[in-house]
């Protein structure tokens, strides 16, 4: 089986395009090898079910059932916990007697654990066995083309299946799922606490959402992580009031810009600044209440009909087959109603196993826009923009992957070693129908491109006048604040020596800093340095 696999010790003299191969070939003989102990555990629990079939019945203590024999001996013979066994059991038996068309492909290495145990887990709520059967069969037909896709694209696919084939069940797994619904705080160590709940799909995506957009308001300079503003905005969301930045610095313009709107100090709570948006995506006749197909919350996954016809009917702003100006074709920021149209149709990034929320994406367009002559090539327009989390669009511009983009939005990564990838809008699994905007390509306009570019290069040159010194004094700053922090750690270093080797206070005149306290070495964020007068010397001189 594993003839083709290099040996580990001849890895080093391979070339890239053949270190790939072999993280492929691998990766398809371990969904092989997965396979293969599953049914190995649903044979034994087989057994051990027919043993307990035929043996007289233990009652009370001495009982011991067919599924606790088989976790025990799964977990002896792997090392696991008992409950990392007994998932393990119950995933077998589930593949043996719910699932065996998806229990085939993983046996022909055509699809991977990770999806596989997903796809038991969106299951395991279908009792009947004729419906289980029905999704077991529609998933097997379609798993052959979910290579490369995000574990969110593959959770959204499995249950629009279920959904699809159990909708009344569905719908009542939610319905009992929101009796649950709760907020609880309980106190923690340290003087913090822990708040934890369940709540509507929608208002958690809000929640998230604000908490996002206020952490966001602070300038560049502030010293906590995304995290910490995150926790923190949540006392000011409380509040209604705007995330106080924390840098320290008189000149922020986030504290200006709070001092406008009446201050982190003013007595009166006021409207929180960040504006939250929620786009839910869904078929025409979904909201009409002429279908029950489900619908898509962005940054969630999917919602039945029921919730999208909540949320339309609270909804600001209805928008139905969005059209885009030739004329905008030719700029480089899409207009509002395009860039949400290839928002919806991608969902996702667009890398190859990529789950970073659209809304959260850089819009990119395939073939460069060409700022020189916007006609010539690189239109923003729908067949040529897709969705790009920060990190693989770097990874496109400066990583050397290329990617081609086909009409139907379908793109085509090639890796520098020369392997091919291709990834489907996420849209098109659920919105297979959708149409896209309006938009033919314009003619070219005339344009003085000398006087646009003396332009551009005016305002490029006037923005960096002006970031210039900031960056430079913030480049100061820093410097000054570690070399701080390393004085004091030689200094507090020093005095524990002379506390292990001497024990006493030193008599020297020199260095008496050394008898002082112990200085801590974390600055706190508004720290600037000392400032010294200059040395005034005499006039004349001294002799």
């Amino acid at each position: 089986m594993f003839e083709e696999v290099p040996d580990p010790a001849s890895m080093d003299e391979l070339e890239p395009d053949a270190l790939i191969a072999a993280v492929e070939s691998t990766y398809r003989q371990e969904s092989v090898l997965v396979a293969r102990r599953m049914a190995a555990v649903a044979a034994l629990l087989g057994h051990r079910m027919e043993a307990a079939a035929r043996a007289v019945s233990q009652h009370g203590y001495a009982a011991i059932s067919p599924y606790e024999q088989t976790s025990a001996e799964v977990a002896a013979a792997m090392n696991l916990s008992p409950m990392a066994a007994g998932y393990l059991v119950s995933d077998a038996e589930a593949l043996d007697t719910r699932l065996p068309r998806i229990a085939a492909l993983l046996g022909e290495g055509r699809t991977d654990w990770r999806t596989v145990r997903l796809i038991i887990r969106r299951t395991d709520l279908i009792a009947d066995h004729d419906l289980i059967t029905k999704v077991d069969r529609s998933l097997a037909a379609r798993i052959g083309n979910w290579s490369g896709w995000s574990r969110q694209r593959i959770v959204n696919a499995v249950d629009a299946a279920v959904r699809a084939t159990d909708p009344d069940a569905a719908r009542e797994r939610r319905e009992s799922a929101e009796d649950g619904r709760h907020i609880g705080i309980t106190p923690s160590d340290n003087g913090m606490a822990d708040i934890y709940g369940k709540v509507g799909a929608a208002a958690a995506t809000a929640f998230d959402r604000r908490l996002s957009e206020l952490a966001k308001q602070v300038c560049p300079n502030d010293p906590r992580t995304l995290d910490q503003r995150r926790a923190d905005a949540l006392a000011a969301l409380t509040l209604g009031r705007d995330l106080a930045c924390t840098c320290g610095q008189a000149g922020c313009t986030a504290s200006l810009a709070e001092g406008a709107r009446g201050g982190p100090d003013d007595a009166q709570a006021h409207p929180v600044g960040a504006q939250v948006v929620l786009n839910i995506m869904a078929h025409e006749q979904t909201v009409r209440g002429e279908s029950e197909r489900p619908g898509y919350l962005e940054g969630y996954g999917l919602i039945d009909a029921d919730q999208v016809r909540d949320l339309a009917a609270a909804a600001s702003q209805l928008v139905a087959d969005p059209v885009t100006s030739p004329v905008a074709a030719l700029r480089y920021q899409p207009p509002a109603a395009l860039e949400r149209a290839v928002r919806c149709r991608d969902l996702t990034c667009r890398f190859p196993g990529c789950s970073r929320p659209a809304f959260a994406c850089d819009l990119d367009h395939t073939i460069p826009f060409n700022h020189r002559n916007p006609a010539a090539g690189g239109l923003t327009v729908w067949e040529n923009l897709k969705c790009l989390c920060r990190q693989h669009h770097r990874l496109k511009t400066f990583g050397g992957w290329r990617d081609k983009q086909l009409a139907d939005g379908t793109v085509i990564w090639t890796s520098p070693t020369g392997w091919s990838y291709r990834t489907a809008p996420a849209g098109a699994d659920l919105f297979p129908q959708a149409r896209r905007p309006a938009c033919v390509v314009p003619s070219p306009g005339r344009r003085n491109r000398s006087k646009q570019r003396s332009a551009r290069i005016a305002r490029a040159r006037k923005q960096n006048r002006e970031q210039r010194p900031v960056n430079e004094a913030r480049r100061l700053l820093e410097q000054a604040r570690k070399r701080e922090i390393a004085d004091r750690k030689f200094r507090n270093h020093m005095r524990d020596m002379l506390f292990l080797f001497k024990g006493t206070p030193s008599t020297s005149p020199f260095c008496t800093w050394i008898n002082d306290p112990r200085e801590p070495e974390e600055l706190p964020p508004d720290w600037t340095p000392e400032r010294h007068d200059p040395i005034t010397l005499p006039d004349d001189p001294p002799f």
